[in-house]
């Protein structure tokens, strides 16, 4: 079909050419989104033999964890899990923290430096920047180097090293095999849930904390592996240890109003203290830095300030799950908890500063535990009529802080539930906890977990949203007023009405037809204009590739994955009842126009009931 140079056609419909037809579905559209398919069947598979594989690491790192604790602190050859507050070293015990911190500085120097810390913000730029590949040698180095960090009193827990050993290992798996990059990153996550799962046997909070701290999403196609990680790992933990809940306390009752209010309020003052607590880690690994040595030595040096604290009270040295329960339990009276909360607090800022290896969650959750065993007996003491239980007080705070410090809200309420299995303090968690949360994100932009490699320049996501793109259908966004040019026309015609610079010349692709008015194709503005060509060619020898089209019910999500797979800038948008028939365009403008679409949604101020509008 001719058409006059001067005045291409718009059209509403165009068929595409039956040429096109039999290759459409496979190469001119974008890949069918599953959100579950069989590679997932053999993730799961890998992920369950993971789980298995991390719990017995977990089993075999507590028995290394009281070996070394055994050999330092009491003299013996033994690999139960013990607490150094029984020594009877006298002033002696200082030193073995001291040469705990010369050993670790030593495997850090000359093994790897990413065995300092506590290990989930390493796993979290690996995930961000590295596709999940964490070094090999990560997997025997940070285990090792924590057992010996906490064997000889460094005031951490064994969670947060089986979390990162956890995660090494499912990402040496990942390397180890034909994978892709998610699934690498969900071999990692899961190793660190099954790592979690179990030394808390909290298979649940183990899943939460992977999507808040690691995955960075929630997918079936990650979730599903993580899950069943976590399952088998608590699994083998029962097997092993019985499935008594890993902070037992006496069963507290349903609390009413009043107390509720008292637990929101609680959680609220715990987040200003997380922020505290945060700030004054980050403060003190500061300090570190400006010293005048080797950082090899720090640890060392913050082995000095744990064993003088370890000294003076023995209980905060090592990881201290016995205090914990103590606090919840309501068998430590109040002098003890506010020296616990105090000297736990200074003992293990200090180490963590220094850079040895050890984890957070433990002391985090005996600092706040105490602090609100402390509130809790005072409310109760000074304010019978709110009717505060001070176990239950304990228990929100030591979920608050970690939620306050880390933001891991989901993590915090469902970890306090599955370690003590009280049903009746799930509203006050959620009450505190997300009162602790909305404090911290008030003052304090970043995290524990996310500050130290902030400070490297990773941009690390704090919020998980539904993709904008996948929620609008390419239908709804395409352009429908399409311009379109004959293959007969001659190239120098179509130029010249080009630079008459008329509204409708001023797209930057144009769909091609062929004598029957079928789509064939699509030239590009720079094709049209580039290099005078050897005599006048026909607009249809233009054309360099074969047709790339979306169907209009595609998602903008495909589209826009499409469009970069095959490097194009605009797609030929099919009818959804017709399949070979063109009803518009799609370009990288109209994607741009959804996102505007989107920020006008979070920014706009309405009042659907009167005539106010304003901008955030």
């Amino acid at each position: 079909m001719q058409e006059n140079p001067v005045d291409p056609p718009t059209r509403a419909a165009l068929p595409v050419a039956p040429s096109m037809s039999a290759t459409l579905a496979e190469a001119g559209m974008p890949r069918q989104f599953n959100p579950l398919d069989r590679r997932v069947l053999w993730i799961s598979a890998l992920a369950m033999v993971l789980g298995g594989a991390v719990a017995g690491i977990a089993r075999l790192l507590t028995g290394l964890i009281g070996l070394v604790t055994n050999l330092a602190f009491h003299g013996r050859w033994s690999f139960e899990f013990s607490s150094p507050a029984g020594n009877q070293l006298g002033l002696w015990v200082i030193a073995v923290p001291v040469i705990g911190g010369l050993i670790v500085g030593v495997m850090a120097r000359w093994g790897s430096r990413a065995i300092r810390g506590h290990g989930i913000p390493e796993a979290m730029e690996q995930v961000l920047l590295n596709e999940s590949r964490i070094p090999a040698r990560m997997t025997w180095l940070k285990p090792v180097s924590s057992a010996v960090a906490i064997g000889t009193g460094g005031p951490f827990g064994a969670e947060g090293p089986i979390i990162a050993t956890g995660g090494a290992v499912g990402s040496l798996i990942g390397q180890l095999l034909h994978v892709t990059a998610d699934e690498r990153k969900t071999l990692l996550a899961a190793g660190a849930a099954a790592g979690m799962a179990a030394v808390f046997s909290a298979p649940v909070s183990a899943v939460l904390l992977t999507i808040e701290l690691l995955l960075f999403e929630r997918r079936a196609r990650s979730l599903i592996p993580v899950a069943l990680a976590a399952v088998i790992g608590t699994g083998v933990r029962y097997a092993l240890e019985g499935n008594a809940p890993m902070f037992p306390m006496p069963d507290v009752a349903s609390p009413g109003l009043l107390p509720i209010a008292a637990y929101i309020v609680l959680g609220l003052i715990t987040g200003i203290v997380a922020v505290g607590v945060t700030k004054l880690a980050y403060a003190i690994e500061d300090g570190f830095e400006k010293l005048p040595i080797h950082w090899m030595w720090w640890p060392a040096l913050g082995g000095i300030v744990v064993g003088a604290v370890g000294y003076v009270m023995p209980a905060t040295l090592g990881v201290g799950y016995d205090n914990i329960a103590a606090v919840l339990g309501g068998r430590m009276a109040l002098g003890g908890m506010i020296a616990l909360c105090l000297l736990k607090l200074l003992s293990w800022s200090v180490a963590l500063g220094s850079g040895t290896s050890g984890g957070t969650l433990a002391p985090l959750f005996t600092i706040g535990g105490a602090l609100g065993g402390v509130a809790g007996v005072l409310l109760a003491n000074w304010a019978p009529w709110l009717g505060v239980d001070p176990r239950l007080a304990a228990l929100v705070c030591m979920a608050a802080i970690f939620a306050g410090s880390s933001r891991a809200f989901l993590t915090s309420v469902v970890f306090a539930f599955e370690t003590t299995q009280q049903p009746h303090g799930l509203l006050p968690l959620l009450g505190g906890c997300a009162a602790a949360y909305l404090i911290s994100g008030l003052m304090m932009r970043n995290t524990i977990m996310t500050e130290k490699i902030v400070r490297r320049g990773v941009r690390v996501p704090s919020e998980y949203l539904a993709d904008h793109l996948d929620k609008i259908a390419v239908g709804d966004a395409c352009s429908r007023d399409v311009v379109s040019l004959d293959a007969s026309q001659r190239l120098d015609d179509v130029r010249s009405w080009l630079l008459e610079a008329e509204a409708r010349a001023r797209h930057q692709g144009f769909p091609v037809l062929d004598d029957r008015g079928q789509v064939i194709g699509v030239v590009t503005r720079r094709n049209l204009l580039g290099p005078p060509l050897q005599g006048d060619p026909l607009v249809g020898s233009l054309i360099k590739r074969s047709l790339l089209a979306v169907r209009e019910d595609h998602s903008l999500r495909e589209a826009a994955d499409h469009m970069v797979e095959s490097d194009v800038g605009r797609l030929v948008v099919l009818s959804r009842e017709k399949p070979h028939r063109m009803v518009g365009i799609l370009t990288r403008g109209d994607l741009l126009a959804a996102h505007a679409q989107r920020l006008r949604e979070a920014r706009h101020l309405n009042r659907h009931l009167g005539r106010k509008a304003t901008t955030r």
